[in-house]
């Protein structure tokens, strides 16, 4: 997934017991990328990707899940957030060979939007199997498949009846019960600043899953003009918004980090609002001059409320 990770079990384990621990959460993630890495030429996604077919490719019980709650998110977005953007993300330099130092030519942006558009993936449950109105339809699962590998491990850690842990994916995290002194997990909340990394808030949390999309880290600049990773499929351009991060509470990582990223897309106005009317607990900070505002959604003040007592 080209990050790290980071997990906590609040359990007494043998050296030999965390060893034999390690390497079985290792398998684990091997499995989420032979489905999901847009690196690996043979995984499910890049065959679906390189075949220009229109006849149905059978997939795993698990990429179909995956792929189904992205395309769920992208209608309750109407495309903010889209599963297909890959074409335009590669096209700004961001996908798998990362060369970001260019800005594309509007006739380069115009065709690669030829290739974008959730509608065009047909998914048929019954038989596992999905198909392409248009051949050159190409998924990229970056926004959504850290967290469900956040969820593929916790899963996996419950399984070994492990019931307090914290499982962390390159930012995007699940927790369960408590940390090893007792207490609930203590989470930062980064400060959305490229040049050095502090905290904006620690919240107390537990049962629960967090994702935080920003602006911040992931970027290049051009004549003075600083372009994000967060490439709106509409404009096929990056975000420019006064929106810094956003940070969603969910119950499993994979939902968390697919609204993370469709919040970005939208910005604080028409995101919060999508945001309460979805009943969903996240935290913008907006840019304001040479500060920082909250907006927080009910849900967040309520969850962190009770999760804080």
């Amino acid at each position: 997934m080209g990050t790290t990770y980071h997990i906590k079990v609040s359990s007494e384990l043998s050296s030999q017991e965390t060893v034999v621990m390690e390497k079985a959460i290792d398998d684990v993630l091997l499995q989420v990328n032979e489905s999901f890495s847009t690196y690996i030429e043979t995984s499910e996604v890049s065959t679906f990707n390189q075949n220009k077919s229109h006849e149905e490719q059978v997939k795993s019980a698990e990429f179909i899940r995956v792929l189904e709650e992205a395309l769920r998110i992208s209608d309750a977005t109407q495309g903010a957030y889209d599963i297909t953007v890959g074409p335009l993300v590669n096209l700004w330099g961001f996908g798998p060979s990362f060369q970001a130092d260019d800005v594309p030519t509007d006739a380069e942006i115009k065709q690669a939007k030829l290739a974008v558009g959730y509608k065009n993936i047909v998914v048929n449950n019954t038989r596992k199997a999905i198909k392409k109105l248009n051949p050159d339809i190409y998924i990229d699962f970056s926004s959504i498949a850290k967290g469900y590998g956040v969820d593929k491990v916790a899963n996996f850690i419950e399984s070994k009846g492990h019931a307090n842990y914290m499982v962390e994916i390159g930012g995007e995290m699940r927790v369960k019960g408590n940390n090893p002194e007792g207490n609930k997990w203590r989470i930062a909340v980064e400060n959305p600043d490229s040049v050095e990394r502090s905290i904006h808030q620690v919240i107390n949390v537990s049962d629960t899953a967090i994702a935080t999309s920003g602006d911040y880290r992931n970027f290049f600049e051009k004549d003075g003009v600083k372009y994000s990773h967060t490439i709106d499929p509409t404009t096929g351009r990056p975000v420019q918004l006064s929106l810094a991060s956003v940070t969603v509470l969910a119950d499993s990582s994979m939902t968390a980090d697919a609204w993370a990223t469709a919040f970005m897309v939208l910005g604080s106005k028409k995101g919060y609002d999508l945001a309460i009317e979805a009943n969903l607990a996240v935290l913008f900070l907006v840019k304001d001059g040479d500060s920082l505002k909250e907006l927080k959604t009910p849900k967040f003040k309520t969850m962190i409320k009770e999760l804080k007592s």
